[in-house]
């Protein structure tokens, strides 16, 4: 029979405090249940580090703006300066323009944060778009990421409008000219841009509110949003776990990468810090926005080569190429199609194919798996050559937003400019994809022919008989395996117009439409090698079929063995030595 005895209350010890909080705390919020999350993997890829960056650049932001909350004031009502700035002395201004030189030139680091905050601004839409960018061209919008590819579409956009609404707030005359050219995109909305026109100035333009309206947005409803849509998005991430690139020991349903503590936050916290330096460099010596330069907003002025920010840009070019182009409707009802056309159809139809093509890719190939091993842009070529070229459209666009400034600075003349973005926005984007397309059947013809006939090594051998050739090595298993897995997606096939009784099939005209889409988004391929073409190569490449030597490769026929040595025609051969072994 044991017995237990208790110790005596002087004998035992005192736990921590450090353990007596963390008892306290997880009795109350119960952390401890979350203790998964330490160990959850996180792949390593350098082209992950752009959602990082616009995360931390919205963390940036966040600082900043709470900063410059308490020095701006957003009224619109009329004043005149007196502040440091000596060209501006006595003229008349509203009280957001005169609060915006005051933290520019009389607030200590006033103009730093300032420009802190708007670089911040540009670096985390330009980096949300690379997100977006290298989220599409590796295919990590298919199930189950669906919505959470809605989300970051929607956050995009959320951002931006939030950029443009901050960039509006300081009522100098560079962003009131874009609050002009939003007033008169609002107008042109058909039946309700009126309506909608007066709510947003609260009457005519640029009355007395718009300022304060903007302000209350722009701290209040937007970065709200924005906060929900990034934990949302964060979540879901955890939630259908992080994608990964394919390789050896990655499969669909693992993911191999760092713990999330202490390595992947470790990574995280340095990273923000850098993020965060890289910010202030910028902010402490690349002037942007000098709103005294362009003086307070007046209806009636407007300066010479004014461009918004670089977001905005597209737009700007699409409203300069535009013919224009109006005409009346029964009723005396005026269409302005010179600006509804590029400033609201356009950017529509833009963001509704963004949005929508994860639903209409999975439509089309019928594919309802669960997709977390990410695709090599070159493996779909259409989808990349789609993307590329849907870049290039919208560069196109940009450029001719600055057809005044490149007509200036190169000397060109501005209607040649105007007319080269008419016919460069048509052009441009589908020479942009046929050369794309090519280009990634081409990298993939010569991944086919780095299986069979090995890796190009710039080593120049003559054989006995005085011919030259080029030694190559047989790829290492790991990149050979890598290779060898790529997904081949096939065509669906073409609908049959009758059953085998005969009855004709109504879904013919939709089957066939699927059909014609899978055709062009699966379209030619690059087959892998069959088992025969794979064994004569290694045997080739001097691998005998399960004879593998000590490092995995071998030599032969004018080729070399891994550590740059000469195959069996020759050195092995005068050794004495067998041909699958390394010559040392």
């Amino acid at each position: 029979m044991s017995t237990t005895e208790r110790a005596p209350h002087s004998a035992r010890t005192e736990p921590p405090k450090g353990v007596r909080v963390a008892d306290w705390v997880d009795g109350r919020l119960g952390i401890y249940n979350l203790r998964f999350l330490i160990r959850k993997a996180f792949p390593d890829h350098w082209t992950f580090m752009f959602g990082e960056i616009a995360l931390y650049s919205f963390i940036v932001l966040l600082l900043t703006g709470v900063w410059l909350t308490m020095f701006f004031d957003p009224s619109m009502s009329e004043t005149a300066y007196h502040g440091s700035h000596e060209a501006l002395q006595g003229i008349p201004m509203t009280r957001a323009y005169e609060s915006t030189l005051r933290i520019s030139f009389d607030v200590r680091g006033g103009l730093f944060i300032r420009q802190l905050h708007h670089w911040s601004a540009l670096v985390m839409i330009a980096t949300l778009c690379i997100h977006m960018l290298r989220h599409f061209l590796t295919g990590s919008f298919r199930r189950p990421r669906e919505i959470n590819w809605l989300i970051g579409f929607v956050l995009l956009v959320v951002v931006t409008l939030e950029g443009f609404i901050g960039y509006s707030l300081p009522d100098d005359l560079l962003s009131g000219t874009g609050l002009r050219i939003a007033e008169g995109v609002t107008l042109a909305i058909p039946v309700v841009g009126t309506y909608a026109t007066m709510f947003l100035f609260g009457g005519e333009y640029p009355g007395t509110d718009v300022i304060p309206r903007f302000y209350s947005l722009h701290i209040l409803l937007m970065p709200g949003i924005i906060v929900a849509l990034v934990t949302v998005h964060l979540i879901l991430v955890v939630v259908h776990k992080h994608t990964q690139f394919r390789g050896p020991g990655r499969t669909e349903n693992n993911v191999v990468g760092h713990p999330l503590m202490p390595i992947y936050v470790a990574k995280a916290g340095g990273f923000f810090f850098l993020v965060f330096g890289v910010l202030s460099v910028m902010a402490a010596i690349a002037q942007i926005n000098p709103v005294w330069t362009y003086g307070p907003y007046r209806s009636d002025q407007i300066s010479q080569g004014s461009q918004p920010d670089w977001y905005m840009g597209f737009l700007e070019g699409a409203l300069r190429a535009m013919p224009a182009w109006e005409f009346v409707l029964p009723g005396g009802y005026t269409v302005n199609m010179g600006v509804l056309l590029p400033a609201v159809v356009l950017p529509t139809i833009m963001m509704a194919v963004v949005a929508l093509w994860p639903f209409l890719e999975a439509w089309v190939t019928g594919d309802k798996r669960e997709h977390h091993l990410l695709d090599r842009p070159r493996e779909r070529p259409t989808r990349t050559a789609f993307a590329v070229s849907f870049v290039a459209f919208y560069l196109v666009l940009f450029f001719g937003g600055a057809n005044d400034i490149l007509a200036e600075r190169f000397h060109l003349s501005l209607n040649a400019i105007t007319w080269s973005v008419r016919i460069g926005m048509f052009v441009v984007p589908v020479v942009t994809y046929i050369v794309t397309k090519r280009i990634c059947l081409a990298l993939l013809l010569r991944d086919r022919d780095k299986l069979l006939h090995g890796r190009e090594t710039g080593r120049i051998k003559r054989l006995p008989h005085g011919e030259f050739v080029e030694v190559h090595e047989r790829l290492d298993r790991e990149r050979e395996y890598f290779l060898l897995s790529r997904e081949i997606p096939e065509a669906l096939p073409a609908p049959a117009t009758h059953d085998d009784e005969g009855v004709p099939n109504p879904n013919v005209r939709k089957q066939m439409v699927r059909h014609r889409i899978s055709r062009w988004l699966h379209g030619p391929q690059i087959p892998h090698p069959t088992v025969q073409e794979m064994q004569h190569a290694v045997e080739h490449l001097g691998q005998a079929p399960g004879l593998p030597s000590s490092n995995g490769h071998g030599s032969s026929n004018g080729h070399a063995s891994s550590n740059g040595h000469a195959g069996n025609g020759s050195r092995a051969a005068v050794e004495g030595r067998e041909s699958d072994q390394e010559v040392h």
